[in-house]
């Protein structure tokens, strides 16, 4: 089934760290924000990043002040594909982001890929970008067998980026 993302990219001219997703899930696309899944731990981890506790239950009007207030950006690599359900591994036919209007919009320096398929998807659509980027494991529940504290760990280098 052909999936056209409904999110608005979060970014300001005063954003420096960029985070992308591969693709909004079905329970994303029906909140009508970023990370809906409540089982997605990335408001936990970015909670965490941020000093500001899980963000979880937070309004999406909260979570983007919060995000833009800190200088980070979110959106996804993919803005069209053909999809089935929310299965990453399913993404086919690929229409990429406008991630260069981003980058000319705003001072963003790094990129971070929230898990795998982000990053082969950045990989193979933006290469003259991978210099700048990095993957980090994904906040997804499909990756339940990683520990929240271990994806803390590997996420603190968004808090070291933001802290330069």
């Amino acid at each position: 089934m052909r999936s056209i993302t409904p999110l608005s990219p979060i970014v300001d001219r005063d954003c420096t760290v960029l985070i992308l997703g591969s693709h909004p899930s079905v329970i994303s696309k029906e909140v009508g924000f970023y990370y809906g899944n409540p089982h997605n731990r990335f408001w936990k981890v970015m909670g965490s990043l941020l000093d500001v506790g899980d963000m979880t239950d937070l309004s999406p009007e909260d979570k983007t002040r919060l995000l833009l207030c800190r200088h980070v950006a979110l959106y996804d690599v993919v803005e069209g594909c053909d999809l089935v359900g929310s299965q990453d591994a399913s993404i086919k036919n690929v229409a990429p982001a406008d991630i260069r209007g981003l980058l000319a919009a705003s001072r963003i320096e790094r990129i971070f890929l929230n898990g795998a398929t982000a990053y082969k998807l950045f990989a193979r659509h933006f290469p003259d970008l991978v210099s700048i980027a990095t993957p980090l494991p994904s906040t997804s529940p499909a990756n339940a067998k990683m520990r929240l504290d271990d994806l803390l760990s590997e996420w603190e280098v968004v808090r070291q980026s933001l802290e330069k």
